[in-house]
């Protein structure tokens, strides 16, 4: 079975004759300019290829890239290792579209644009054979320039599930205007702020067709399914701008560090409560949000999901998966690896994230403190500003050999972590 990025499908099978174990690729010198757990090395794949968003790599090692815009006519790049070194000695592309979600299962490659999901079909050498005339499986999905991209996964029953991200912070009256009241009901839970769900290998389906698996997340762009608990998690990325709307409520201080980027474990129907409440992480508590009568005290949302994990504020949790491999330490296994795109409104602190981190998981559950895992794609100390970053992690696959591949949308980069201690 083929795996993905961001999110992934399942267990590897099939190798390659290009296929590099961690006992023969020598990782860079200056493992990609990452810092890294002891015994584990990092190299770059590629580089300056586009906007990297999700990627996905095939059972025979082929790695497929989403761009998040099209790059010389082509918004989607494969990548090959040829000669076996661990270094992408191919490249071509296809599709003239952009966007971030794509996935590989059962011999399809899945893509999405910011409105719509197409499927390729690929041979036994993985490459894709209808390049230029794709099926279109979900077409009309909402894209208002915020919070559009739409992030993909399907599970083991023929079902895709799409993120529709709301496009407001709080569902305001007017958005991101202080002291705007919010809307309630929400006029915007109707067609966005959640998951919907859709045959994988149906055409030409709607909102009229699907269903809305899961609602009240502001935006999801990392998400996985969980093969040990057959169960679908996601990141969501959390509401901005507490002191900036509401000053008289919030300090400075709080609206840095306030709501937590929390982890969900949904089932159908599951609500996550956005807009009408946040997590506070240091409360442990479910609050009211200020546009529907909160001060930071109150606690709303009693039958709204409980995040199974909290994060740092404003980090955003752009890349999630499971690690199913068996090349890194046993620990590892069936873990979390999150990637972390980085902050834009931490001022006056410096901005955070720009790294994977490790959520431990036992039971089917996070179990013990998230840690750092791999850091360094900013090459500075302290970012300012998200675009000081030289690099920003957003999408995250598993390769055959259990090796760790992540997508870099700032400057195009691929990276390939392996593990290699004695």
């Amino acid at each position: 079975m083929l795996t993905s990025c961001g999110q992934q499908g399942g267990s590897n099978s099939g190798k390659d004759s290009t296929a590099q174990t961690a006992a023969t690729l020598a990782p860079d010198a200056d493992n990609a300019g990452l810092t890294l757990p002891e015994g584990f090395g990092a190299l770059k794949v590629a580089d300056s290829i586009g906007k990297a968003r999700h990627l996905v790599v095939t059972a025979g090692g082929t790695i497929y890239v989403k761009l998040n815009s099209p790059k010389d006519g082509k918004g989607i790049i494969r990548l090959h290792d040829a000669n076996g070194d661990g270094k992408a000695d191919e490249q071509t592309g296809f599709g003239d579209y952009g966007g971030t979600g794509i996935y590989v299962k059962n011999g399809y490659l899945y893509a999405s644009s910011n409105t719509e999901i197409f499927r390729y079909k690929l041979d036994d050498k993985e490459q894709v054979t209808n390049p230029d005339q794709p099926e279109k499986i979900v077409t009309g999905l909402l894209d208002r320039n915020q919070h559009e991209s739409k992030s993909l996964v399907l599970d083991n029953n023929g079902n895709i599930y799409v993120n529709i991200g709301a496009y407001s912070n709080a569902c305001q009256e007017k958005d991101r205007t202080e002291g705007s009241k919010g809307m309630k009901p929400c006029p915007i839970l109707d067609s966005a702020g959640g998951i919907w769900q859709f045959k994988a290998d149906q055409q030409n389906q709607t909102y009229g067709t699907g269903v809305r698996y899961a609602t009240g997340l502001r935006n999801v762009v990392g998400l996985d399914w969980n093969q040990e608990q057959n169960a679908l998690f996601v990141m969501q990325h959390g509401r901005d701008q507490l002191h900036d709307m509401w000053p008289k409520l919030f300090t400075q201080d709080q609206s840095v560090n306030l709501p937590a980027e929390c982890m969900y474990r949904l089932k159908q129907g599951s609500d996550c409560g956005w807009p009408y409440i946040y997590y506070d992480d240091v409360q442990q508590k479910k609050i009211l949000a200020p546009e529907f009568g909160g001060d930071g005290k109150k606690t709303g949302g009693e039958k709204a999901e409980d995040p199974v994990a909290a994060y740092p504020a404003h980090m955003a949790p752009n890349g999630l998966l499971f690690y199913t491999g068996d090349m890194f330490p046993a620990r590892y296994k069936n873990g979390a690896f999150i990637a972390f795109h980085g902050s834009w409104n931490r001022a006056p602190e410096k901005q955070e994230g720009y790294f994977v981190v490790f959520q431990p998981f036992e039971g089917g559950k996070p179990s013990g403190k998230w840690e750092v895992f791999a850091n360094g794609f900013a090459g500075m100390e302290k970012v300012v500003s998200p675009g000081d970053a030289k690099h920003r992690p957003c999408g995250l696959a598993q390769g055959p050999d259990g090796s760790l591949y992540v997508s870099d949308d700032a400057k195009g980069a691929i990276y390939r972590i392996v593990y290699n201690k004695k």
